[in-house]
């Protein structure tokens, strides 16, 4: 669990608080138990911290004067979209009040001879997509859950679609924010490149709201492709899936997803989703392009994974057979958890380089072998990003401990072959620990500019970085 970031507010200041945000709100501000509890807990293991409070924001301005009074009482303000983070983001440590930008759910430009749309941060990324299918653009970031491009920005997110079209650091052209005096800055025009000052749109990006609220996003936008196949391709082992991926890499195929499964994953999403594949090390693919484009990528890729022991190589390009593929992609996690009534998933995000990989994965693969707890592997392994989900039942310390263990020795794994602790869900409080082990000095840095920016430490305290 974290240590204290800072005091909790005192009643004085929360009733003073909570007095000016009745008056600007309404009903639109809960001191109900109810919502309160939900907007303390995401989607992880973490423990759950409840807020003394939850606002509801329609527009930027709105936000301004909620921070404002949050300032003047020394209250905490914590971001909420979809609450679909993984690693304790939107837990109130500290207490405080939880702004729900759920509601600002407005496009507020779409731009197709540019390729970009403005949106405000409540839009998520399924409403998005939903609004420009008559454009022939799509936004290509899928993280999984049906989040909003507000939180994803600010845990700076990706998904399986990195590999080809990037991450949302990549993706973002600019932010307007909310800062933690009120002020609202737009951090960049919506030219595709420019030199002028510091980059301040990279710096909010994956913030994970310690320096900012985000309010509004502007995004990259991607021609939809004249063609689209899927494939699924069985291995002998783990470790001829990961090198077919390692090979596919390296010779500039230019694959959409590259999906490993592992064989406990493969058995559970065969449970979950109603699927019938081999229970083997397993690799999902999708090819965007041209047809004659797509076909011969789908054959590249085959001949590869040949060459490396695979046991069959089914391509489609039916639009029903890709959803129901990569809806159960998506279920993986849930699909974990189900192996055990009751349990919840802790899940991992480490990334490598490319060519640490197969060695990576091989390693961990035996760890958790040797484990009592069910331990699959799934992951964007395209980028050298990939997931174990710890299957747990929270209830019994024992297997909180074991889980630990295997987190930690994979982090450790993962740092000592040049990589990072987390490719994509972020820091939040669960991931807290490791970042002076990656970072080291750097994060010294990252605490200057905390305290510059945020100097009463009221944005979401207690998550990146101590003070």
């Amino acid at each position: 669990m974290a240590e204290a970031a800072a005091p909790r507010p005192s009643p004085e200041r929360l009733t003073a608080a909570f007095a000016a945000l009745q008056a600007l709100l309404g009903d639109r501000f809960s001191t109900a138990v109810a919502v309160r509890a939900h907007h303390g807990k995401d989607e992880s293991y973490h423990a759950p911290f409840d807020p003394d409070g939850v606002a509801f924001a329609r527009s930027t301005e709105e936000v301004s004067a909620i921070v404002n009074i949050c300032a003047d009482h020394r209250v905490p303000i914590i971001p909420f979209g979809t609450g679909t983070s993984l690693e304790g983001h939107v837990a109130a440590l500290q207490g405080g009040i939880s702004l729900d930008l759920s509601g600002m759910d407005r496009i507020v430009s779409v731009n197709p001879d540019d390729l970009d749309v403005t949106v405000e941060a409540g839009v998520t990324r399924k409403a998005l997509n939903t609004h420009l299918r008559d454009t022939g653009l799509f936004f290509p970031i899928d993280p999984g859950a049906n989040a909003s491009l507000g939180g994803m920005a600010a845990t700076r997110a990706s998904g399986t679609n990195a590999v080809r079209y990037g991450t949302m650091r990549e993706n973002v052209l600019a932010l307007t924010v909310v800062l933690p005096d009120g002020r609202v800055v737009k951090t960049a025009r919506r030219a595709r490149k420019s030199a002028a000052g510091y980059d301040l749109t990279r710096l909010y990006v994956g913030s994970e709201g310690t320096l900012c609220v985000i309010t509004e996003v502007t995004v990259r936008l991607y021609p939809i492709p004249e063609a689209i196949s899927a494939a699924v391709c069985a291995f002998a082992d783990i470790k001829g899936a990961v090198d077919t991926v390692i090979a596919t890499i390296q010779q500039g195929v230019p694959v959409a997803r590259i999906e490993l499964l592992d064989d406990v994953q493969i058995d559970a999403i065969n449970k979950y989703s109603k699927l019938d594949l081999p229970v083997a090390p397993t690799l999902f693919l999708e090819f965007h392009g041209s047809k004659a484009g797509v076909a011969e990528q789908a054959e590249t890729v085959e001949a590869i994974a040949k060459d490396n022991g695979a046991r069959g190589f089914r391509w489609t390009t039916q639009a029903e057979e890709r959803t129901r593929l990569w809806q159960a992609r998506h279920d993986a996690a849930y699909a974990a958890a189900a192996l055990k009534p009751g349990a919840k998933f802790w899940a991992t995000d480490v990334c490598v380089p490319i060519s640490r990989l197969t060695e990576c994965i091989v390693e961990t693969k035996k760890d958790v072998a040797l484990s009592f707890i069910p331990c699959p592997i799934v992951g964007h392994v395209g980028d050298g990003n990939f997931h174990v989900a710890m299957v747990v039942d929270p209830t019994r310390p024992e297997e909180i401990a074991e889980a630990s263990r295997l987190n930690d020795r994979l982090i450790l794994r993962a740092l000592a072959m040049n990589g990072t602790c987390t490719g994509e869900h972020g820091v939040g409080y669960g991931k807290l620990d490791f970042l002076v082990a990656e970072h080291g000095e750097a994060v010294s840095v990252m605490r200057t500019l905390k305290q510059a920016l945020d100097p009463l430490n009221i944005m979401n305290p207690g998550k990146i970085v101590r003070l």
